[in-house]
């Protein structure tokens, strides 16, 4: 048994630390006062819609805003399909579904081990038996088809209801921001209503109506006035990552021994916490961060945190997180990969069988007088 292999197991038995934590002091491409586009969100649930900002800033003392940049999920969407790249794809099955002419890889699917796109397959029947098996406490099956799904956390919601939490999460934010607007105008290359495509009447009740038909198609004057322009964040920007050493440590092999299983997800744990790229750099148009070269006490920094509170400075190199990957994953073993056909005759039993179940409860609730 190499060294390597066992480096990390005091990590992985009763008693070890909590998580491992990062936090990376970021600035835009532009520079510490450049402008950065935030994520937008739609409206619900109250809130009106665009950038996640909580908290008033008004520049005074006590007065401070949170501005999320990029969501959990979002960074886990940034990372997990670099797995199917040439640098890491033997560290997990590569698994593709094929539709004609289409072909989309696990790790391109929503809901991981839990999206529809898996129920339409032949996988079906063995990714219901793992999650069942996760929900007794072994998850082994499940690890052998999308170790990812360890990783980044999974919900088979539609199915068994087993539900899975995320090893690595990491989210980027930015503080006190100043919310910026900006405006634009579209200006026809021809006069078309002088050109008796439409009349002078329809051209001036389409200029400035955004919703006009005319305006959508190109053909009037446009203004967009009042839309989002980026947000200057003027107390820093900052993405916060933690390794969940505690809940990787529930995860169980059965009744056999569960640290080559820890070690194998605890591997690929550490290359997409420590992924070069994959949560920084290009995030949307306009919103390029880099590391704050200028940041005390370092841009970047590891802390290990045990279960009684304390904090242990570590030292992380991505290539060393990849080489200990790469020999926990031969140690337990990659599962099988493969490319498995959509079956068109399963979705639409499954889309049958949600119907049924829909009708079946609203019979019910007829039945006892409860509201639907």
């Amino acid at each position: 048994m190499t060294d390597l292999l066992v480096k990390f197991d005091a990590w992985l038995t009763d008693g070890g630390p909590a998580a491992l934590v990062m936090r990376e002091r970021l600035m835009p491409v532009e520079g510490h006062e450049g402008v950065v586009f935030p994520a937008t969100f739609a409206a619900g649930d109250g809130f009106p819609g665009g950038y996640n900002i909580d908290g008033p800033f008004d520049g005074r003392p006590g007065s401070e805003n949170v501005c999320l940049i990029d969501s959990v999920g979002s960074q886990a969407n940034r990372v997990e399909p670099e797995f199917s790249s040439e640098k890491y794809r033997n560290l997990v099955p590569q698994i593709t579904i094929t539709a004609g002419e289409r072909s989309v890889h696990i790790l391109d699917a929503g809901h991981r081990a839990g999206d529809a796109l898996l129920r339409c397959t032949e996988l079906a029947d063995d990714l219901k038996a793992a999650f069942e098996g996760a929900g007794k406490g072994n998850v082994e099956p499940l690890a052998k088809i999308a170790p990812t799904s360890l990783v980044f956390g999974v919900w088979d919601s539609r199915v068994t209801q087993v539900k899975l939490p995320r090893i690595v999460s990491s989210a980027i934010r930015a503080f006190n921001v100043r919310r910026l607007t900006r405006g634009a105008v579209y200006i026809p290359p021809l006069d078309y209503a002088a050109l008796e495509v439409f009349s002078e009447d329809d051209k001036s009740k389409a200029e400035g109506n955004r919703k006009s038909p005319l305006a959508q198609r190109g053909f009037v004057h446009n203004p967009a006035s009042g839309s989002h322009g980026g947000v200057l964040a003027t107390g820093g920007i900052r993405r916060d990552a933690t390794l969940n050493l505690a809940a990787l440590r529930l995860l169980r092999s059965g009744e056999g021994n569960s640290l080559p299983l820890r070690r194998y997800i605890l591997g690929l744990s550490l290359v997409a916490f420590t992924h070069p790229s994959a949560f920084v750099g290009y995030l949307r148009q306009g919103c390029t961060l880099v590391l704050d070269p200028d940041a005390a006490p370092s841009p970047r920094e590891f802390t290990l945190v045990h279960c009684d509170g304390t904090r242990e400075s570590q030292r992380f190199v991505h290539d060393d997180a990849l080489a200990f990957a790469t020999t926990t994953a031969g140690a337990f073993g990659v599962g099988e990969s493969k490319s498995v056909a959509f079956d068109k005759a399963r979705a639409q039993r499954d889309v049958a069988d949600k119907k049924g179940d829909r009708k079946g409860t609203r019979g019910k609730n007829a039945e006892t007088g409860a509201k639907e």
